[in-house]
């Protein structure tokens, strides 16, 4: 299935001229830190695909940055619900991409995608490309458009702005 996948988002990327720019990779990037070691960056360049059950059926997936995770409260303030993950079968089932590579391109449904804040702070981010050994380079504005995402949000903690609001709040206690 992975190569499948694999295929699929390389032809997403056909209608930007930008296939040839996918990277495969012979050792695996199928976690974060894997990814960051294959591709030689910091873990929170890469860009993470977190895959969750919708308000629907469907499922809805957000994209953050690799050393972020899921905000519950901030969550439900978004989306209006709880944040309930998706099991292997289901990512699968309703993305075409098995964990590990799982992406916003060449989706098997039209899913809604949502990029989280915490990837603003680069130029540059790392998604998979469908498979446990690809990746693309893309800028923030490419990864909004590639990805036909909704809207950035704010669903994240644990990345580098806490620590940037943990040091202002000191200040200003100072």
């Amino acid at each position: 299935m992975s190569k499948l996948s694999f295929e699929s988002v390389k032809k997403h990327f056909e209608q930007w001229n930008r296939e040839q720019d996918v990277m495969e990779f012979e050792t695996s990037s199928a976690t974060v830190d894997q990814a960051a070691e294959t591709i030689g960056v910091s873990p929170a360049r890469i860009a993470k695909t977190l895959s969750f059950r919708g308000s629907e059926e469907q499922a809805i997936l957000i994209v953050a940055a690799g050393d972020a995770k899921i905000d519950n409260k901030k969550f439900r303030h978004q989306f209006g619900y709880k944040a309930r993950m998706l099991s292997p079968d289901e990512v699968l089932e309703q993305t075409g991409h098995a964990i590990g590579g799982v992406c916003p391109f060449g989706l098997k449904n039209n899913l809604e995608v949502y990029l989280d804040v915490s990837m603003q702070r680069f130029e540059t981010v790392f998604p998979a490309c469908g498979s446990t050994n690809s990746a693309i380079e893309l800028t923030k504005e490419e990864l909004l458009e590639y990805s036909a995402a909704k809207q950035w949000v704010d669903v994240c903690k644990g990345w580098g702005e806490d620590e940037v609001t943990a040091t202002v709040n000191q200040q200003i206690q100072a």
